[in-house]
């Protein structure tokens, strides 16, 4: 199986807490929060992933 490789723009803000939240416009619902940068990036990953194949089971 060969895996298309996608890029998604990221928009991560900073709360008022100091939480960091990322959020993906071009996927409906598909965002995260963390308390660190580093936390951050691997959530964002796996959200884009779960967001991803959560559309292709609805276009099945």
């Amino acid at each position: 199986m060969m895996m298309k490789k996608l890029n998604f723009t990221v928009l991560i803000e900073r709360d008022e807490d100091g939480v960091y939240i990322a959020k993906v416009p071009a996927l409906k619902g598909c965002h995260t929060q963390a308390h660190t940068y580093e936390e951050l990036l691997p959530r964002i990953k796996e959200a884009i992933e779960l967001c991803l194949e959560d559309m292709d089971f609805e276009n099945q």
